[in-house]
């Protein structure tokens, strides 16, 4: 493979055994000589200021309800006037245990029984699913490649009659795209055109990884894709927090916002108190560890782009958002290219999951010897793979 800059952040290069941590990310091959590459955590350890915190909170000992605490809300509608130029009401914001309930509860209090969700495809799991639990039909709006860049095709023939809500992810999941202005507008004019409510997956904002690219709110854009928005957010994927849950929907619509709160009452639990702790640090404190994250993430970025791409049989187009890398393999003449990598000692997420088989998503949230390893292995199966190929010739 071709050498990345040799830059090193002790930081992140430290080894953490998460084995023995309740981790369902290393437990999946627990005992198996099988890299974990799959669910988006990461394996770097939190900022110090989170654990910090944390430490105080317990030796505080008790553990009762809690509320979220001002200083919170203040903190996310600083950043996101900072970061965004997008003022934020401390009433719209709706504090969860997690996003993937968000979604759920979008598309309950959005749609009522006979009304259907449209979401991109391929796209996290997380998305078909709340359509199919609660029973609602579900359009799939086709993810193209469009120079080099995974987009949502805004095609109105793709929508079943009755469709009330677009489910919409930026950055994308899979595929790593960033929004610009202009396609982001091109969704608000075609949410407006089919009067649709978008609920936007933006869990991934800070995870900005290619130069020039800058996260713009869907509900940023104007007062009436406000009006029409729900935006997921959270401090998780930014600083390794996933576990503790803590989440938020801001929903500017009061209407919206009243239904989606009334969904909620009395099947979605509050956020637990250290989740709050943890989510004020970070957002508090947490730039600086940020800062060398993502310059980590960017080294690492750059060795799987152009290792995979020197791969036969695969292609990876560049990456501008999150720690996912979403692999065509359509080319490698094996039945399932998940299964083919996973007995190689690479366990990546399957494409399947997300709506293509021939896909895998590698998580390269990890340390950059780990990725180097995980690398080489496939490396060494497919250029086996080729040879066998090329002996039957």
């Amino acid at each position: 493979m071709h050498p990345i800059s040799q830059q090193h952040d002790p930081l992140f290069d430290q080894h953490i055994d998460r084995t023995d941590s309740n981790s369902i990310k290393w437990q999946k091959y627990l005992g198996q000589d099988v890299l974990p590459m799959w669910v988006a955590d990461s394996d770097f350890k939190v900022p110090q200021a989170i654990t910090d915190a944390l430490h105080n909170h317990v030796d505080h000992g008790i553990f009762g309800y809690g509320s979220a605490p001002t200083a919170l809300t203040e903190l996310i509608i600083e950043r996101m006037q900072r970061l965004y130029h997008w003022h934020v009401e401390p009433e719209w914001i709706v504090y969860l245990p997690g996003l993937v309930c968000g979604i759920n509860l979008a598309v309950r209090s959005v749609c009522n029984d006979k009304q259907g969700v449209a979401c991109p495809s391929p796209i996290y799991p997380p998305f078909k699913s709340s359509a199919k639990l609660a029973k609602r039909p579900l359009s799939k709006l086709p993810v193209e490649l469009e120079d080099k860049r995974w987009l949502m095709s805004l095609d109105d023939s793709a929508l079943l009659p009755d469709t009330r809500l677009l489910l919409f992810c930026n950055p994308l999941n899979p595929g790593g795209t960033v929004y610009r202005r202009d396609e982001l507008q091109a969704v608000a004019d075609f949410a407006n055109q089919q009067d649709l409510i978008v609920c936007s997956d933006e869990i991934h904002c800070d995870l900005i990884l290619e130069s020039g690219c800058q996260h713009i709110p869907f509900a940023s854009l104007s007062e009436e894709a406000s009006q029409r928005s729900i935006t997921l957010l959270a401090p998780s994927k930014t600083f390794n927090i996933a576990g503790l849950g803590a989440s938020m929907a801001i929903i500017p619509n009061s209407a919206l916002r009243k239904n989606f709160i009334r969904t909620r009452a009395g099947i979605v639990p509050d956020v637990n108190v250290l989740a709050y702790t943890a989510a004020q640090a970070a957002y508090e404190q947490g730039q600086p560890w940020l800062d060398r994250q993502l310059a980590y993430l960017r080294r690492n970025k750059e060795t799987v782009e152009h290792a995979i791409n020197a791969m036969p049989f695969l292609t990876l187009p560049p990456i501008e958002g999150t720690y996912l890398a979403w692999i065509d393999a359509t080319k490698l003449p094996v039945a399932s290219p998940f299964k083919f990598f996973e007995q190689a000692g690479v366990g990546l997420s399957p494409g399947a999951d997300f709506g293509n088989p021939g896909f895998v998503r590698l998580n390269f949230g990890c340390r950059h010897q780990t990725l180097l390893e995980a690398l080489g292995r496939m490396e060494k199966a497919v250029l086996a793979l080729e040879n066998e190929q090329m002996a039957k010739e």
